[in-house]
């Protein structure tokens, strides 16, 4: 999984591991999964956890509709800058469609299986905040959980991008009876889990318990950004090749000490310090391979800087 170039120690001078960040440092640096309720827009979530955290920003990643339910990732201060790479994240979704008519459960199975897994075609709802054209989008399982009468409990692993709701539309019209969405919870956005998700409620008590003196409600909930990005691909540099990094300047091969294998050129990688802290995102010039067989070059063009002169913003 990784190809180590060279073995360097690492400068107490620099920076802290994330775990050893004090709560300030933290929220400035951290994702939250919110667990949303029904009613608000994504948006309108956003803002009660800034004005929660106190924070001038925040910014969500998926966006829920408003009665849609669960999980919803929150990114605060220096962490929105990695909003780019939570976007395209795969989705799980649990939801309950209302079947216009009865219809057997066997033709159910099967026109699900035959037309509504896999690559399809989907063209987005009326409503939806993109252009109404085809777009081909894959779903890598549809399986009806339970069935009384005309209710079907469902659950739909997909690409990011898929409108859970004209899907069941969709199905309605394969089906020749129609069908609706009644209700719809996200479990799963990329890693984020439903588990790892809290209510409102729950978030601003337990800011309110680090206020009083009790961090360990709170330390459960803030995600440092480090750990909320497991799916882009890393490289380690070298304390001595942060400091330019940090100004903007690429990443030269001669700066890295450890990358994982399957980088290709092109792609956004995250750039580490030997203290697992994120320096920065930057676009692949390189492959992993080309980085590790040769001895000079830029490796990585530098995108979004994490990190401030190698400390984070306190």
């Amino acid at each position: 999984m990784w190809l180590i170039k060279s073995e360097e120690e690492t400068d107490e001078r620099y920076g802290k591991k994330p775990q050893e960040r004090t709560m300030d440092e933290l929220i400035k640096t951290a994702v939250i999964i919110v667990d949303k309720h029904s009613g608000p827009t994504s948006h309108i979530i956003t803002q009660w956890i800034r004005e929660i955290f106190q924070v001038k920003r925040a910014g969500h990643a998926g966006t829920l509709d408003p009665h849609v339910t669960g999980v919803l990732p929150v990114a605060l201060e220096s962490a929105t800058k990695a909003m780019s790479v939570f976007l395209g994240l795969d989705k799980e979704y649990v939801g309950v469609m209302h079947l216009h008519k009865e219809i057997d459960e066997v033709v159910l199975h099967n026109i699900i299986h035959d037309k509504f897994v896999g690559k399809i075609v989907q063209v987005p709802p009326v409503k939806a905040a993109v252009a109404r054209r085809p777009r081909e989008k894959q779903i890598y399982f549809f399986d009806i959980l339970e069935i009384e009468e005309k209710d079907v409990l469902f659950k739909v692993g997909c690409e990011a991008g898929l409108y859970v709701r004209k899907l069941i539309d969709d199905l309605g019209k394969a089906l020749g009876i129609g069908a609706h969405l009644t209700e719809l919870r996200r479990t799963r956005a990329g890693s984020f889990i439903e588990e790892q998700a809290f209510s409102l409620v729950k978030i601003k008590d337990a800011y309110e318990f680090w206020k009083e003196g009790n961090e360990k409600p709170l330390k459960k909930i803030l995600i440092p950004v480090e750990y909320a990005i497991p799916h882009v691909k890393k490289i380690f540099v070298k304390d001595s090749a942060i400091a330019s990094i940090c100004k903007g300047a690429p990443t030269y091969v001669k700066g890295i000490t450890r990358l994982q294998k399957g980088i290709i050129k092109g792609e956004t990688i995250a750039i580490y310090s030997l203290k697992e802290e994120l320096v920065a995102l930057g676009i692949a010039k390189m492959t992993s391979q080309e980085i590790y067989e040769k001895r000079g070059g830029i490796a990585v063009r530098t995108d979004r800087v994490f990190m401030e002169k190698g400390i984070y913003p306190g």
